[in-house]
């Protein structure tokens, strides 16, 4: 083989190695597969077992639905050791496991999150702010962290009853500081849920909060609203 020969074959090997980073690079990245579509209907259930004090064991289970409450696109079970450090502050490190069914890019996803909590109560009035960092795993995606927000109110309803109603209203915000796997605006500011909704207690131990919630996602084309109603169950064993 000529010299001419060999430098072609260089080049051309070296062309073949170029082109396969820059290929994957103008492929679009996958919406994250917890954005939902159209109407959707969310359905939790929240188990919380005390021992040792000022510590439980919660566990949640997730479904959620949409394109009209037709489609499950998503459920999770998650849980941790929630540690009650003072009457204002709560700490819980949790492990949730997430799928995502039918979906085409990603199948499941571990993540990681811890969960800090401040909260007081001011007469019927109880302001709230939950941070929750997040790790998140996903099968065919690379890793991401995420910092989600979510300053609030509870207003105990001033109602001649054993157990009255609760205003809750919130509203949390969703930030990616660094690298981010799905396809965004461009921003770190990538999602924001507002949320109303009532709590009823039933008994002392079991209680159901229907709620209205309104998912805004950053795409590149821009910001997607969607309508969830929801309806939480939660359970305290003793």
């Amino acid at each position: 083989m000529t010299t001419r020969h060999i430098i072609w074959v260089l080049a051309l090997l070296c062309g073949v190695f170029l082109a396969i980073p820059a290929r994957a690079q103008q492929q679009p990245k996958p919406e994250d597969p917890e954005d939902q579509k159209k109407i959707g209907l969310w359905l939790d259930q929240g188990i919380s077992t005390p021992f040792s004090g000022n510590k439980s064991l919660d566990v949640e289970f997730h479904e959620r639905l949409d394109e009209g409450a037709s489609n499950l696109y998503e459920y999770f079970v998650q849980g941790g050791i929630a540690f009650r450090l003072r009457t204002w502050l709560t700490l819980i490190p949790i492990y949730r496991y997430q799928r995502f069914p039918g979906n085409p890019a990603i199948a499941y996803e571990n993540r990681l999150q811890l969960n800090l909590t401040l909260s007081t109560s001011r007469g019927p009035w109880k302001p709230i702010l939950r941070t929750l960092i997040e790790g998140r795993f996903p099968n065919d995606r690379a890793a991401s962290a995420r910092f989600r927000f979510r300053p609030g109110v509870e207003y105990t309803l001033p109602l001649r009853t054993t157990r009255r109603p609760v205003v809750v209203v919130n509203n949390e915000f969703f930030l990616v500081p660094r690298n981010n796997p799905f396809a965004n605006g461009g921003s770190s500011y990538t999602q924001n849920r507002f949320q109303l909704g009532v709590r009823l207690p039933v008994t002392d131990s079991f209680s159901v909060r229907p709620y209205y919630l309104l998912q805004s996602v950053n795409l590149p084309t821009g910001w997607d609203t969607n309508e969830i109603v929801g309806i939480s169950l939660a359970i305290k064993t003793k």
